[in-house]
């Protein structure tokens, strides 16, 4: 089940080192802020995937690649914009939506775990607790980790996290569509 954890926190760790490097400068609210949502949403959607596994299995599976797609490039583009941008406003990048987005993006794989554990008959409050936890852990350290690059190479970061959430979706569209 740790494996599991591990693998289903990575995407909200990549995630974590891109928000860390667009924010620069961190405290360690953003870090547990970042923790709370991830790892909340990845302990939340097993527990969805679960109840609805015979619902909507098939509807999810066939569109989830395009879900997770569109909102990691939204926001990487974004994040790309907002470079060039003449105004020189503090983007709100820990905001309710923004983190709503990333969250939902990032977890919905774990929706289609939660969807298989209905069959495995798994320890679900178990398994939410150690997902939900790991992925908590792996975010916070990706904030960190991000904001120590990040207050180095300012620009150059937020453009490197913008390329790697529009990558990350890609990544996620491709191996949705069969490609890889």
């Amino acid at each position: 089940m740790i494996i599991l954890a591990i693998g289903l926190s990575m995407d909200a760790f990549a995630v974590s080192v891109c928000k860390g490097l667009s924010l620069g400068k961190i405290r360690l609210s953003h870090s547990v802020k970042a923790g709370i949502w991830f790892g909340g949403f990845q302990a939340l959607m097993p527990v969805i995937g679960y109840f609805l596994a015979g619902l909507f299995a098939g509807f999810i599976d066939e569109f989830d690649h395009w879900i997770a797609f569109g909102l990691l490039a939204l926001i990487g583009l974004n994040m790309i914009r907002e470079i060039f941008s003449k105004e020189e406003k503090q983007d709100d990048s820990m905001s309710v939506r923004t983190m709503l987005l990333l969250a939902i993006a990032t977890s919905i794989d774990a929706l289609a775990v939660g969807v298989t554990f209905a069959f495995l008959k798994v320890n679900l409050p178990l398994a939410v607790g150690i997902i939900g936890v790991t992925t908590f852990l792996f975010s916070a350290v990706g904030m960190k980790l991000g904001s120590i690059f990040g207050t180095r190479y300012q620009k150059k970061a937020q453009l490197a996290g913008g390329i790697i959430l529009i990558l990350i979706g890609t990544k996620i569209l491709l191996e949705g569509l069969g490609i890889i």
